[in-house]
C-alpha cells in the first residue's frame, strides 16, 4: 500500500507565514488557491468558492458522461458552467462575525451530440443525481479533530 492509498482520505491546504496563496494536495495532485489581487492575494490560483463550484461543474460533467456512456447514447461532448450568486468579497468581509455562505449557485449544462429530445431530457435529470449537488443540498457538519 503506498502512502498515498493509505492517508485516509484527507485533503491538505498549507498556507505560508504571510498572504492568501495555500498549497493544496490530494493524493497526488498538487495545485494552488488564493484570493484575487483586489482582496489582498497574488491571483495565483482559484479562491476556494471557485474550487467548490469546479466540484459541481466537474461533478455534473462527469455522472451525465458517465449515464450517456452506460446508454451508449450519441453524447459528444458535456459543458457545465456554475457560477454563484453572492459577492465573495462581502463573505470575506464579513465572515469573522455572521454567517455566510453561498445561497444560491446558478448551472448551465450544454449537451453536443445527435442526441433525441428524450435523451437530453433524461440527461439533465441525471444531472440532478450528481453526488456533489446531492451533498450540497445537505446540512454538513464540519468537525476539527485531532488538535
Amino acid at each position: 500500500m503506498t502512502k498515498d492509498e493509505d492517508d485516509g482520505g484527507w485533503v491538505v491546504s498549507r498556507v505560508g507565514g504571510s498572504g492568501f496563496r495555500t498549497e493544496v494536495t490530494a493524493r497526488s495532485h498538487h495545485s494552488v488557491a488564493d484570493e484575487p489581487i483586489g482582496l489582498g492575494g497574488t491571483d495565483a490560483g482559484p479562491t476556494p468558492y471557485e474550487y467548490l463550484l469546479m466540484a459541481l461543474g466537474s461533478c455534473t460533467a462527469m455522472t451525465v458522461r458517465m449515464y450517456a456512456d452506460r446508454k451508449s447514447w450519441p453524447l459528444e461532448r458535456a459543458e457545465v458552467s456554475v457560477r454563484q450568486a453572492r459577492l465573495h468579497a462581502v463573505d470575506c468581509e464579513n465572515c469573522p462575525t455572521e454567517s455566510v455562505g453561498i445561497e444560491r449557485i446558478e448551472r448551465r449544462i450544454e449537451l453536443d451530440g445527435p442526441l433525441t429530445d428524450e435523451q437530453r431530457k433524461r440527461l439533465l435529470a441525471v444531472a440532478e443525481r450528481c453526488p456533489v449537488k446531492q451533498t450540497l443540498g445537505k446540512e454538513i457538519r464540519v468537525e476539527t479533530v485531532g488538535v
